[in-house]
């Protein structure tokens, strides 16, 4: 017999699915020892895990052509199924084996400055050959594709074995603007080929980029520098077409060997940032795999809990209904790296059992439907030594531990409560793609935009307002929808939101919108591609001045409000001044426009929000909803509780989560009237009286009411 079969308790729990996932990455070789392997699974499973991801890292297995080293994966998976937990097996190509480096020196990633990549030894795991090589090379791929033929060939009948996970974090290492990747012959191979295929020929392309001696496809190469020109724009879309191709390769390499166990992989939830650097995209990503899911860690992004709300939320908006998973979450401290650096220590630094606690809740008021950590147990060595693991250096048991074995065993004895899901937001904000390239390649970062979105985001989650992340092609979804920072828009882009508002639907757009077009070009009559009518409204004077604007603010449906960035006024053509600058040019404008509406606002309000959180700024935001006649659908008495409605199969739950560190008592009003509501996780109990729900929340706690009508 090929594997040691575990004991028929174990294997009686590994046939059927978790009903919350609950777990942590175990094995990274060469961590944790060897000798602590079976003592730790036991204690895993006997506190409530029930899932472990293991790291099959190419460089640690394949040790020389075509031998590999399987042994201690081997252990690995029996331990798994002796002891009843399922495995979730993360494909590490990214690393590849330390002789394909000079065996296979050209496909090391090459820099836009010239400089060649080498094996690196990952921060995450005290393992050599990071980043790997460029899979655009024929030759290093089909090696790479016969290593997860014969993983998947070995694990996929095992008792253990229960899903793939894909490309860790799915980050592709694109570099800054400073020091691209990857300049390889074989990715300009696959660049001249995307060229073709969208321009035809080459004096197509040369007119294009407004390079007009080619003579021949040999001699386009990619942008070595960025700019708001045409090449620098393709060679980024370019760069993100191609890593969901390889996305793609893996996913169909793993369904033909594999046809039953699940197909998953998890992102970094900075489609907001990074898309443009590292091809971070929700949406495509989710649709490519069954379960979707996130790293956050508070320890690097901040404790404030909009960050790790708005993170959920923008998962699940990418996940389209499909479940996903709060795949790395924190359970530990992580010390000395820059990011934590004169910070304060609650500022997700010293992590006890209530922020434990707490950050479960979030996930799980925001619909994740599985909970991992990126450590069972800290690493040993390396720069992220004893960080984000619930248990102790030495696997002992620590409270935080015995915390998210409270929250395992919970989540996995209220199976309804996950046949419902969250309810859809009052509000969308759009995602549109091209505008965050475009302030990459003209601004060198993506500050701008994340900035505006994000900043839109919190001042409706101040307000108790769910906004939903919506991408432009299912606006139509939402009767109200807020476009942040959208000075680059495809004309395709400007028709869909023509016609959504023609339709019937509520656009508040911010300044600028499409004043930069197709191949990043001016636009001479603004707002461009028709949106002057959309809006009612020409342009009459622009201003490109971020650095004098940083407090700039105008009057907006009567209220003073933050504007930031750029500034635009308008002239009338058929729409109603809606606000004005300080020295009276029009900076708002009202329109209807078939049977629906659109505000244009001069100015960037996400952003001005973002920097200054001024109280009529949120209530600018929040006043928007009536202003297009959608209701709110919970009310919270004190605004620092966040309430979430989740509906479906399972029945209806308010979640209250009080983020605060003192116990909050609030009155909760709602859309629906209700007879009776029971805390399935608290002990107290909420009194509902019709649309009315009054609940104690404790310190970094959450009230889970499930509502009867």
């Amino acid at each position: 017999m090929r594997y040691l079969i575990g004991f028929l308790a174990a294997a009686a729990l590994l046939a059927s699915d978790p009903v919350f996932p609950y777990g942590a990455v175990y094995f990274r070789k060469s961590n944790p020892p060897e000798e602590d392997w079976a003592r730790d699974h036991a204690t895993a499973a006997k506190v409530g895990m029930n899932v472990f991801r293991h790291w099959f890292m190419w460089s640690a297995i394949e040790v020389a052509p075509d031998q590999y080293d399987w042994r201690d994966y081997d252990r690995m998976m029996d331990l798994a199924a002796q002891n009843g937990i399922k495995v979730v097996i993360a494909e590490m190509v990214t690393a590849a084996p330390e002789w394909m480096f000079d065996q296979y020196a050209h496909a090391r990633y090459l820099a836009s400055d010239g400089s060649a990549g080498h094996s690196q030894i990952s921060g995450s795991s005290a393992t050599g050959g990071f980043p790997g090589l460029c899979l655009d090379n024929e030759d290093v791929r089909a090696r790479a594709e016969k290593f997860l033929a014969a993983l998947v060939n070995r694990y996929r009948n095992h008792a253990a074995t229960w899903a793939y996970d894909l490309w860790n974090e799915h980050s592709y290492p694109g570099g800054s603007p400073q020091r691209m990747h990857c300049y390889c012959e074989a990715t300009q191979r696959k660049f001249r080929e995307w060229l073709k295929a969208k321009y035809e020929t080459i004096d197509s392309l040369g007119r294009a980029w407004y390079r007009y001696s080619f003579a021949d496809w040999k001699f386009v190469h990619p942008p070595h520098s960025l700019g708001g020109y045409p090449e620098s724009l393709d060679w980024l879309e370019f760069r993100i077409d191609n890593q969901f191709r390889l996305l793609k390769w893996r996913v169909d390499l793993i369904r033909k060997l594999d046809a039953k166990n699940k197909i998953v992989a998890h992102g970094v939830a900075s489609s907001l940032e990074a898309l443009p650097s590292a091809t971070n995209d929700e949406w495509r990503s989710a649709e490519q795999v069954e379960t979707w899911g996130f790293t956050f860690v508070a320890s690097r992004k901040g404790a404030e809990p909009w960050k790790q709300f708005h993170a959920v939320d923008l998962v699940r908006a990418g996940s389209r209904g499909k479940p996903f998973w709060h795949a790395e979450a924190q359970a530990g401290p992580l010390w000395m790296q820059p990011q934590v650096l004169g910070r304060a220590r609650e500022d997700g630094r010293i992590t006890d059992p209530e922020d434990v606690r707490l950050w479960n809740l979030i996930s799980m008021a925001g619909g994740a439907t599985g909970i991992l950590y990126p450590r069972w147990r800290p690493l040993l060595d390396g720069p992220l030594f004893g960080a984000f693991g619930a248990f102790g250096m030495d696997g002992s048991v620590t409270p935080r531990a015995e915390m998210a074995g409270r929250v395992a065993q919970w989540a996995n004895q209220h199976a309804e409560l996950w046949k419902s899901r969250p309810v859809k937001g009052e509000v969308g904000i759009v995602f549109v793609p091209e505008s965050q390239v475009f302030n990459y390649v003209q601004q060198g970062s993506t500050q701008h935009y994340a900035e505006s979105a994000r900043g839109a985001y919190q001042a409706f989650f101040d307000s108790n307002i769910q906004a939903d992340f919506v991408r432009i092609d299912h606006i139509g979804e939402y009767p109200l929808v807020y476009l942040p920072y959208p000075i680059h828009l495809k004309e395709a882009s400007a028709k869909k939101l023509i016609a959504y508002v023609e339709q019937g639907g509520t656009l508040i757009s911010e300044g600028l919108p499409a004043y930069f077009g197709e191949r990043g070009k001016v636009g001479v009559r603004q707002p461009n591609y028709g949106l002057d009518g959309l809006f009612g409204a020409r342009e009459s004077y622009v201003e490109f001045t971020p650095d004098l604007l940083d407090s700039l603010t105008l009057e907006v449906q009567g209220r003073k409000i933050a504007g930031r960035f750029f500034l635009q006024a308008y002239e009338p053509s058929g729409g109603t001044v809606a606000g004005r600058y300080a020295d009276g040019k029009p900076a708002a404008v009202e329109h209807r426009a078939g049977k629906g509406r659109a505000l244009l606002i001069g100015s960037f309000p996400g952003g001005g929000y973002f920097r200054h959180h001024a109280p009529d700024t949120k209530a600018f935001f929040a006043g928007l909803l009536d202003w297009a006649g959608v209701q709110q659908m919970v009310r919270v008495s004190d605004p620092l509780v966040k309430a979430r409605l989740h509906s479906g199969a399972g029945g209806t739950y308010l979640w209250a989560i009080n983020p605060t560190r003192a116990r909050r008592e609030v009155r909760i009003s709602l859309n629906e009237a209700f007879t009776a509501g029971r805390d399935i996780w608290q002990s107290s109990t909420p009194r509902v009286s019709g649309r009315t729900v009054e609940a104690a929340v404790e310190d970094r706690n959450a009230a889970v009411v499930r509502l009867e009508r």
